[in-house]
């Protein structure tokens, strides 16, 4: 996984250039009608229910647009919210609480509706020893909010990126020319380059599942659209060789079958790419 100070990094390139895409040469609007030394104060208002989440940001991109801004905390991250409810105050420039205003919005009703999704799934997979984990399946640009909102759920993140892990799916193995290839030149590959990343393949039937076990050093091996009885069967099979992860076509329906199969893992990319943004609003008080 990337490190804390990576993930602050694209934290801050996320803020710079969505002020970049928002403000450009000015925030007119603003500026045309409100005098610069104005004072003002807003408040943070859930017209939903569900996770709140991307308060922390929200402290970012206050501190980042006007360190002066002053933020009281009345919810934080994590915490269930219902219609109603006020997260958050923030005091100071008038100018520079607009000039904020629509970034903060964004991304904490995307962030919480994330958060909510999630919590959702941890609470569907509550009894198990199953863990929920994210995917690549983000918003180009912002994975790092998305990824954080999973962790505020009480989910897990997967990898983040490319470069953190490596992960042999069908294309790589096919690619390779299968999967004893594929793992082979990947140990090989890691020993070259002087690099320690953990090794995820996936399977496609029992079959692969032993070939996988058989070359070793994979530290888990993801299920791909297995049935529950292979699913089971696998798992059985690998024992405490490996993690063991599912994924591909599983829903709230299916999720608490699979976890009972006894696999460590579920991956699902509807907890970033299938939600609906929570319905907050920013207010001057």
């Amino acid at each position: 996984m990337i490190s804390e100070a990576q993930f602050n990094e694209e934290l801050t390139l996320i803020i710079r250039n969505a002020i970049r895409e928002d403000v450009g040469d000015g925030d007119h609007s603003s500026l045309a009608c409100i005098p610069v030394n104005a004072q003002g104060k807003a408040k943070l208002l859930v017209k939903d229910e569900g996770i709140i989440a991307g308060v922390a940001f929200a402290k970012m991109v206050f501190a980042y647009v006007d360190e002066n801004l002053k933020v009281d905390t009345l919810i934080n991250d994590g915490e269930a919210v219902k219609f109603g409810d006020i997260v958050f105050y923030v005091e100071g420039a008038s100018q520079s609480i607009l000039k904020a205003e629509r970034l903060v919005l964004n991304a904490m009703q995307r962030m919480s509706a994330i958060a909510t999704k999630t919590n959702k799934y941890v609470q569907l997979l509550e009894g198990t020893t199953t863990k929920i984990l994210d995917t690549r399946k983000t918003t180009p640009g912002i994975r790092a909010l998305e990824k954080w909102a999973v962790k505020i759920g009480g989910g897990e993140n997967h990898r983040f990126a490319l470069y953190d892990m490596i992960m042999l799916k069908d294309n790589h193995i096919d690619f390779a020319g299968g999967i004893s290839q594929a793992i082979s030149k990947t140990k090989q590959y890691l020993k070259d380059n002087n690099k320690d990343l953990k090794i995820i393949v996936e399977a496609r039937d029992l079959i692969e599942v032993q070939e996988i076990l058989n070359a070793g050093g994979v530290y888990r091996i993801l299920l791909d659209n297995f049935n529950y009885d292979d699913t089971k069967k696998a798992v059985k099979l690998i024992g405490d060789q490996c993690q063991t992860e599912s994924s591909g076509g599983i829903t709230e329906q299916t999720m608490r079958n699979y976890a009972e199969c006894g696999v460590g893992y579920i991956s699902s990319g509807a907890l970033t790419h299938s939600v609906y943004n929570m319905d907050l609003s920013l207010k001057a008080v």
